[in-house]
């Protein structure tokens, strides 16, 4: 029998390092589709030493490369895309990775009749939500180019199904965080402020009341959500993978504080701020992927800090 084979585009990635030594548990090869230009290069050489992994170093604007490397792949992840503030600088480049992007993938892997395609879409994707928990049947109201591409994502995702029978599932990724993580990187820019402010024994400070709050998410259980979307019997539709808990700005830098072992307390910088809350409900995640988070914010921000010494 031949083995399953995952084309995973961005496979270079952050969140990638952690999927894929679960799909080599699982007994899949892996096609990492990556242009290298933030990737990982020692990471995937590792990989690829297990003689089940390998590179394809091309650009998913590209159709032509992509219609290619998914041959012979039997399942499809796709990660490649621009970040969001890149966005915002930049919405020609965004729109042209992000949404060409996207096509040239789910185009491929709907040709090539893969069994499932897994796509990392967003939870930005609600863009300011009215009520808490944020439920897939929300509205959506995405602000940024990547926003919008990431809806528009799942709406092609609906296309290639009705007219090719392609059967996916969109993760609407919350606030991920974990080791490996690049320290420009949107979400964890706080974690990082925050971090260095702690450790030179300066007190983190806080705009406004610290309301603002973000659903973090450990990159371990994303992995798991991932491969468990690959595996799973229910398809056709988006999930939220978050914790469900708002963590809001003062509370994460109490979190720090206690998980770097000082005694501080933050300050507050008094402005006008726009509060943002955020929090995932789980329940479509639990019913159809079986899958929980297991690393509560506490627990995976003390690891930060024990493993960034």
């Amino acid at each position: 029998m031949s083995v399953p084979t995952v084309f995973f585009s961005g496979g270079a990635g952050f969140i990638a390092s952690h999927t894929i030594p679960i799909l080599l548990e699982r007994g899949y090869r892996v096609r990492i589709f990556d242009n290298m230009l933030r990737g990982d290069r020692a990471m995937v050489e590792e990989l690829a030493a297990t003689g089940m992994v390998d590179l394809v170093e091309q650009d998913v604007r590209y159709g032509g490369a992509v219609q290619n490397a998914m041959k012979g792949c039997t399942h499809a992840i796709h990660f490649a895309t621009v970040s969001i503030n890149k966005s915002i600088a930049d919405p020609y480049e965004s729109i042209d990775i992000n949404v060409t992007g996207n096509h040239n993938v789910f185009a491929a892997a709907a040709d090539h009749g893969v069994k499932r395609l897994v796509f990392a879409s967003s939870a930005s994707v609600y863009g300011d939500p009215e009520k808490l928990p944020m439920h897939e049947d929300d509205r959506l109201d995405p602000l940024t180019p990547y926003c919008i591409s990431k809806r528009m994502g799942e709406d092609l995702l609906g296309f290639y199904q009705r007219t090719k029978g392609l059967s996916w599932l969109a993760l609407r990724f919350f606030n991920v965080y974990g080791e490996g993580q690049k320290i420009e990187a949107y979400y964890t820019s706080v974690i990082n402020t925050f971090l260095r402010r702690i450790r030179t024994g300066e007190p983190p400070v806080i705009d406004g009341r610290g309301e603002q709050s973000m659903d973090f998410v450990h990159v371990r259980d994303i992995a798991r959500a991932v491969v468990s979307a690959l595996e799973s019997e229910r398809d056709n539709m988006p999930i939220n993978i978050g914790t469900g808990i708002d963590t809001s700005i003062a509370q994460l830098a109490k979190i720090l504080i206690a998980a770097v072992g000082v005694d501080m307390e933050a300050q507050f910088n008094p402005r006008d701020v726009l509060v943002s809350r955020r929090a995932a409900d789980i329940n479509r995640a639990r019913e159809v992927l079986g899958w929980e988070p297991a690393v509560s914010v506490e627990q995976g921000m003390a690891e930060l800090v024990r493993n960034a010494r």
